[in-house]
């Protein structure tokens, strides 16, 4: 098994915290795991993407230029990586900020209004908690309680008291995009 996932948005919406999540919870179920953060020259709202390797088997380069899955949190993220993700391969996008769908019929496309499903679920930046959701549902690839590990050990003290929140949050996105899989099989 090994997944190659980009995860990419604008600084600010958890795309590194979520790449990082992934690789921390690969550890805890002990897999190989490598992460490599890229931003922009500003932090909070430049550009932001990283790559997050998961494997049962050691990794022998971290540099991936063609992609399993793709996380898309925003429209210039998808323009950019759309035609990274491997023919068969997965884009799970955030329909609250991304309003043109990738235009490949090679891919399956999930788009979720993550925006809404962390507001529902009381956490408003929390989009990035559903969209990392959706992607453990589909894949079955890590636990979301070994995610949930990671986050406990990677948040702050002051910021522990989100996590029943996030928590929701995965859960909402896991729910949705179980919703949207089986109007596509209906379809």
């Amino acid at each position: 098994m090994l997944q190659e996932i980009l995860v990419a948005g604008f600084g600010g919406q958890g795309v590194l915290l979520t790449g990082q999540l992934l690789a921390y919870a690969g550890l805890l179920e002990k897999r190989e795991v490598a992460w490599i953060p890229s931003y922009g020259a500003e932090m909070r709202g430049g550009t932001a993407h990283c790559t997050t390797i998961i494997s049962d088997e050691e990794i022998f380069s971290p540099l991936v230029e063609f992609f399993s899955t793709a996380i898309i949190f925003n429209q210039p993220s998808l323009a950019r990586f759309e035609s990274r993700v491997r023919p068969g391969g997965l884009i799970i996008l955030n329909s609250s900020l991304v309003k043109v769908r990738p235009q490949r019929r090679d891919i399956a496309a999930y788009p979720l209004p993550a925006g809404q499903l962390a507001a529902r679920a009381g956490l408003d930046r929390a989009s990035n908690m559903v969209l990392l959701g959706a992607y453990l549902e589909l894949t079955g690839l890590l636990s979301p309680d070994s995610v949930l590990k990671a986050l406990e050990n990677v948040l702050p003290e002051r910021r522990r008291q989100t996590l029943p929140a996030n928590r929701q949050a995965m859960l909402e996105g896991a729910g949705a995009v179980r919703a949207l899989a089986r109007q596509y099989k209906a379809g």
